[in-house]
């Protein structure tokens, strides 16, 4: 199957995720059957892509007229056997639970045709166990959309022990069609990049303020304005190039023995889900959150990564 053979998206799910991937797809110009569990999930759904597309028109990343037309190419349904229907790609986002997505994808696989090729949105399970519930273990990928999926750009394509390579290749080129930017990693790996990546400069920041070497506070706004900003534009490892590897060398010569190495998990991070203090979801986590204080990050969030959508667009981010 080629890319231009790709016309009609099954997409698995209308919650945090799959809202935002049924709408990335509408955006590019596909037809998409968005599956939730009841005409309730579809509303739900549905509401998301429209507040999604209420800030892009803001922002000016979307025109009014092209709305009606975006919204037009997703029709909701509430059985596999209906986004089953002419799929020729599936995207599923659906609970973060390797049972309950093998038993959806195996019956998927007795409902899509042949050519049709499966991508879970898991953030973190093995495309490998996944596939063991299907026939097609060849056609079946990881493409890892990352939250808020309508402003984050980055997608992680992920093969399993039996995936061809001609799939991966397919779905990178799509990824790249609806406006993502993907990256295919050569082998699975826990946590994929992403995920590994932020879990160890969680376990660092952690273990800074649990060893009283300086505040949480200290601690993000040193990330929000240094790390974060320069990595926005050089990776870690083109950063250690223009500072020059000698230099990071000499640094990792004193500094690596004094990092964080455990495996355990954070006394921190252990003693608040016991206390069920969870974060902003509870309104109390690392801090407290208050709905106006919840509201304005969030806000903040979202205009930064629209900035960084409309100089995506304009070519100005390589």
């Amino acid at each position: 199957m080629q890319l231009a053979d790709i016309k009609n998206i099954c997409n698995l799910g209308t919650g945090t995720m799959g809202f935002g991937t049924a709408l990335a797809f509408a955006m590019a110009g596909y037809n998409v059957r968005m599956f939730g569990r009841s005409a309730a999930s579809i509303e739900r759904g549905f509401s998301s892509i429209k507040a999604a597309l209420a800030t892009y028109r803001e922002h000016g990343l979307v025109e009014e007229a092209d709305i009606p037309v975006i919204l037009n190419r997703i029709k909701g349904v509430t059985t596999l056997e209906e986004a089953a229907e002419g799929a020729d790609f599936v995207i599923e986002s659906i609970a973060e639970n390797l049972e309950t997505k093998r038993e959806v994808f195996a019956k998927m696989d007795k409902l899509c045709a042949p050519h049709t090729i499966f991508a879970t949105n898991t953030s973190g399970l093995s495309p490998t166990a996944i596939a063991e519930a299907i026939e097609r273990k060849d056609k079946f990928v990881v493409a890892h959309f990352w939250n808020p999926p309508h402003l984050v750009p980055l997608v992680e394509v992920v093969p399993g022990k039996h995936t061809a390579q001609e799939t991966v290749d397919l779905t990178w080129k799509l990824m790249e069609k609806i406006g993502k930017k993907p990256v295919a990693l050569n082998r699975e790996a826990l946590g994929f990049i992403g995920n590994r990546l932020q879990l160890a400069l969680l376990r660092e920041a952690l273990y800074i303020v649990e060893s009283g070497i300086a505040s949480k506070e200290a601690v993000d706004t040193t990330m929000k304005y240094s790390l974060g900003r320069r990595l926005a534009t050089t990776g870690p490892l083109e950063s250690a190039d223009l500072g020059g590897l000698d230099i990071f060398y000499n640094i990792s010569s004193y500094l690596l023995a004094d990092l964080c190495n455990s495996t355990e998990i954070s006394p921190l991070l252990k003693e608040a889900v016991e206390k069920g203090t969870l974060g902003a979801k509870t309104g109390t986590g690392l801090y407290d959150w208050t709905p106006e204080a919840l509201a304005k990050v969030k806000k903040t969030r979202e205009n930064v990564l629209i900035e960084w959508l409309r100089k995506d667009k304009e070519g100005q981010v390589f």
